[in-house]
């Protein structure tokens, strides 16, 4: 019996179906654990944009806090005697940070004796200083009163509340187009004039016409200035005096109020609304409070402008070099260096990237250009500082040992029958190439692009290096010729995710925009992916002779 039961188990470590199950184990842990990840993302992150109730506690001194119910956690050990051990602790988003200098608060639950979800109070999101939770007190137009208690103040509010937005769309519109427009014409009057002295060429003529044209704009200038000083005092005149829960009060601005909502009042249906209202300012808008609150928008655009700047330019690279290596170069000891080589390149570390694009793309060539064709411009760099252009550059020269291996997998797969075909029937090694063989590596040049992709959209380090930052003026694209401007630097998910996961001063506001950005970034990959998969997907149909 004994001889059965160790012959059955060396069959059994013979048939190789231990290992089948040690690595059907492991791949389903590792779907596990990236699910688990994913929907711990994607649920604090889309939890987020849900209107919170605001809950009431009356605390056995009389004090009465207001806020949001964020989680609750178990003290093992209390050193109070009239606390049970083990009791638990509330945690509370309060707002009012300019009154009370903290968003949240700990209550421990021995201590609450009434707990509530009253009606009339109201949440105000600000520009600045976070939301203020409290009670409409009065609203007053210059000198004179529209409500004095809360029930007038609701019937006034959200009237004055369209005045003051539209006010800000249009200071918005001022500032962005009139007058981005009028500093981006003065700053090229600026250029020419330096230009002009840096050739010492008199250009008397056309010296006085550029000074006559930039005192011009420096009236429309002030001009604009003049209209803006009076929307903004325009906003000053319609103010709003909110009281807090214990009592303090709190005079605003209706023009530092972004919106204002009932969250205890309204219902399923009106929440759904302002969900998806909230889900689009944060894809649609600009970020606030150090990046804390506002939306995401230019980093969005930052990130899939440089993933699409660096496709174009690993794409051709690689695939260039994967044909000579695997068509043209004799196969050696040298080519197989070159192999070894590019293998190595893809495990170098990516802040070595980085030094290198900083060294070489920003200091060397951005350095070289602007002597060379931005010398009016200095010593303010135009190329020879961090930006789009070089942080793609860099990307995409971090992704071409993925693209170059995987293009030549692909070229492989490419059955030998179709060059000999295409060559016995007249066609050149370049025309074959080009006509029969690549179309059919096609799948695996864009396995190649989808997985240089997924490794670069989500990089940090080198960028931080060539050109990402904190927050970017301008985005790389607008009105002004050459429209792309490739030289600007930018924003970038990862990064944004760094900057408020580890860099903001308010750690616990910051969270849930950590949480946010974090499940968009994991949508922007998903859905690059997916474009260049259903590329590939189509590539396979087309061209079936691949096997890649």
């Amino acid at each position: 019996m004994k001889n059965v039961k160790r012959f059955s188990l060396k069959k059994f470590l013979d048939s190789g179906s231990l290992f089948i199950w040690l690595c059907g184990g492991a791949l389903g842990i590792s779907l596990l654990m990236i699910g688990g990840l994913l929907m711990l993302i994607m649920v604090n992150g889309m939890g987020y944009f849900w209107p919170k109730d605001l809950i009431q506690f009356t605390l056995n001194d009389g004090t009465i806090v207001l806020g949001e119910w964020v989680g609750s956690e178990t003290i093992p050990e209390s050193e109070s005697v009239d606390k049970p051990k083990g009791h638990q602790r509330i945690q509370l988003k309060i707002g009012n940070r300019d009154l009370y200098g903290l968003d949240f608060r700990w209550v421990d639950q021995a201590d609450i004796v009434d707990e509530s979800f009253p009606a009339d109070v109201m949440a105000f999101e600000r520009r600045e200083w976070g939301n203020f939770y409290g009670r409409i007190k009065q609203i007053q137009e210059g000198e004179s009163i529209l409500a004095s208690d809360h029930e007038q103040g609701l019937t006034v509010l959200f009237p004055l509340l369209e005045r003051t937005n539209d006010i800000q769309q249009h200071i918005h519109a001022i500032e962005h187009d009139e007058i981005g427009e009028l500093n981006h014409a003065i700053e090229q009057a600026r250029l020419q004039l330096r230009s002009l002295e840096l050739g010492k060429e008199e250009g008397g003529d056309e010296r006085v016409s550029i000074e006559e044209h930039v005192q011009k704009l420096q009236g429309l200038y002030e001009i604009q200035s003049a209209a803006l000083i009076a929307l903004y005092e325009k906003l000053e005149h319609f103010r709003i005096t909110v009281v807090d829960v214990a009592g303090e009060e709190k005079t605003l601005s209706l023009g530092t109020l972004v919106k204002v909502w009932s969250p205890n009042r309204m219902g399923i249906g009106e929440k759904l609304v302002m969900y998806g209202e909230n889900f689009w300012t944060v894809l649609s808008e600009e970020p606030r409070e150090a990046n804390t609150e506002g939306g995401i928008f230019p980093a969005i655009f930052g990130t899939v402008l440089m993933v699409v700047i660096m496709s174009i330019a690993v794409v051709p690279f690689g695939v260039l070099a994967a044909i000579y290596l695997k068509e043209y170069a004799k196969q050696g000891v040298v080519t197989r260096m070159i192999r070894i080589a590019v293998n190595n390149l893809a495990g170098v570390p990516s802040i070595v990237f980085g030094v290198f694009g900083l060294g070489f793309f920003v200091y060397a060539v951005g350095g070289t250009l602007d002597s060379l064709f931005f010398a009016e411009s200095l010593p303010n760099p135009t190329f020879g500082t961090g930006g789009m252009l070089w942080a793609s550059l860099t990307l995409a020269l971090m992704t071409v040992p993925v693209v170059i291996v995987a293009t030549e997998e692909g070229l492989s797969a490419v059955p030998r029958e179709y060059r000999e075909g295409s060559l016995g029937l007249g066609a050149t090694k370049l025309e074959a190439l080009w006509r029969v063989v690549l179309p059919c590596a096609m799948p695996g040049i864009l396995t190649g692009l989808i997985l240089a992709v997924s490794r670069a959209t989500g990089e940090v380090a080198p960028l931080m290096l060539t050109g990402v930052v904190k927050l970017a003026p301008s985005l790389p694209v607008d009105g002004f010729f050459p429209f792309l401007h490739l030289d600007r630097k930018f924003m970038h998910l990862g990064f944004h995710i760094y900057d408020v996961g580890f860099q903001s001063p308010n750690v616990e506001a910051a969270k849930p925009m950590v949480y946010v950005t974090t499940f968009i970034l994991v949508l922007v990959v998903i859905l690059l992916n997916m474009a260049a998969i259903a590329l590939r997907t189509r590539m396979r149909k087309r061209y079936a002779g691949s096997s890649v």
